[in-house]
């Protein structure tokens, strides 16, 4: 299961990858004809990009160094564990290996965690600000009206209040005159030029990146918003110093009026305690029953202390105790583990002599099997040998007999004796005399006979 579970993880990581590649590609593809027309915001989100792209190389670095880490952490735990001789000093020491392993991996988890939070956070965010440009770019392609009417702002703000301080009319006054707590700009605007006013801090720098995200906005516009919202800080800061100022006055007076109450209910305690003193006096005999019921009072709790002290007495020798179990536990555990961890490695031993004796017979059995297999082969090949010289041998002296034979009928046609005679030269042969027999007397005449084609060998007979 873990294993296709890995194997799954790799598949999917290969796929986005291949994703990220094919989308940077198709954005370079559709950016590339709008480099010489956009020149300046080409280069600001050109720089922006290379940005990104060195924040993930140096989080892709940091993130390969920590899973190195991690992998020769575990390396050297698997040598510690295979190699060296079960103790408890090592025992302890592979104890504090694993942690650190497990402590790292847990803070890598965690950081890819809240790194993964973030990136969704900002991929929201992104997703927001792309859906209000679309709604804006849908509201440039609809027609405008010659006398457009002003749309009414969201914030419904009231009439100020003539019985409120001058600072705070003053900046109600300063929102109805300038078209609401937007400045007369729409909502979305509004909160991209402080998202990105915020982001700079108020410095002039933030004219480039709000040229970006406010693409609609001319220079005029962005300054004269710059200025109405220096004004409305301004106006709200001094707002908040007289709230800060009547706050502090309204605390002092109501302080005033419980300093006064508290003295009025002291003075009415006062009174009802020397009434009470005037109109109760004590007998003797309560004294002495409030003096009896103190004394009760004092031995129940030395003997409720007592009580607490012998069970926080009990308590420690019972942890004590359980410590001391414990550590025997823990003993007995480590012994049993390094009684496990000798049988083993003696079982291991036992079984490694076993083999090698089971390898040294099968060798002695293989060698012996070799050497008769060696004798057996020698002797056939001696057999085959003596049966080709034996051959080698008939076939030379049949040779030689055949060659006596041809020798002995050779001599005897050589040594033939022909009788001479002389008129064999004169004599006519066998061949003439029968030609003679066979010629006519010449003719002059022409030739009775007719040349005629050969007949074909399958058609002969027929």
């Amino acid at each position: 299961m873990e294993t296709q579970r890995t194997a799954e993880f790799i598949r999917q990581a290969e796929n986005n990858r291949r994703m990220i590649e094919k989308l940077e590609k198709e954005i370079t593809v559709s950016v590339q004809w709008r480099k010489n027309m956009w020149t300046e915001a080409w280069e600001e989100l050109d720089a922006y990009e290379r940005a990104l792209e060195e924040e993930r190389n140096a989080e892709k670095m940091n993130l390969q160094k920590q899973m190195v880490k991690i992998q020769n952490r575990v390396r050297r735990f698997k040598r510690h564990l295979s190699d060296v001789k079960p103790t408890a000093e090592l025992i302890e020491r592979m104890r504090e290996m694993m942690s650190e392993v497990e402590t790292s991996i847990n803070s890598l988890k965690e950081e890819q965690r809240l790194r993964l939070q973030e990136y969704l956070r900002e991929e929201r965010t992104c997703q927001q600000e792309i859906s209000a440009y679309v709604k804006k770019m849908e509201h440039w392609s609809l027609p405008v009206k010659d006398n457009p009417k002003v749309a009414p702002t969201t914030t419904k703000i009231k009439a100020p209040d003539k019985n409120l301080p001058v600072e705070v009319q003053a900046l109600d006054v300063f929102l109805q005159r300038t078209g609401g707590a937007d400045g007369g700009w729409d909502q979305s605007d509004h909160q991209a030029f402080l998202k990105v006013w915020m982001k700079h801090g108020g410095r002039w720098t933030y004219r480039k990146e709000a040229k970006l995200c406010l693409p609609g906005k001319s220079p005029e516009e962005l300054d004269h918003h710059e200025e109405w919202y220096k004004e409305l800080l301004l106006l709200q800061d001094r707002k908040r110093q007289v709230v800060q100022t009547w706050k502090s006055q309204k605390n002092q007076q109501v302080q005033s009026l419980m300093k006064r109450k508290e003295e009025e209910e002291e003075e009415e305690r006062r009174k009802k305690a020397a009434q009470h003193q005037n109109h109760h006096h004590r007998s003797e005999e309560e004294r002495r029953e409030l003096v009896l019921q103190l004394q009760e009072w004092r031995e129940k709790k030395k003997r409720l202390e007592e009580e607490e002290e012998e069970k926080r007495a009990m308590t420690e020798i019972q942890k004590r105790r359980r410590e001391k179990e414990e550590q025997r536990q823990q003993q007995e555990v480590k012994m049993m583990m390094e009684e496990k961890i000798l049988l083993r490695r003696r079982e291991e031993d036992e079984r490694q002599r076993r083999e090698k004796e089971k390898e040294r017979r099968e060798e002695d059995e293989r060698r012996k099997e070799a050497t008769k297999s060696i004798r057996r082969f020698s002797q056939r090949d001696l057999h085959k040998l003596e049966v080709k010289v034996h051959e080698k041998q008939q076939k030379e002296k049949e040779e030689k007999e055949r060659n006596r034979r041809i020798a002995a009928s050779l001599r005897e046609k050589v040594n033939i004796r022909v009788n001479k005679d002389p008129s064999r030269l004169t004599t006519p042969t066998k061949g003439w005399q029968e030609r003679l027999k066979h010629v006519g007397s010449s003719q002059s005449g022409p030739s009775s006979h007719m040349f005629h084609r050969a007949v074909p060998t399958w058609r002969q007979g027929l």
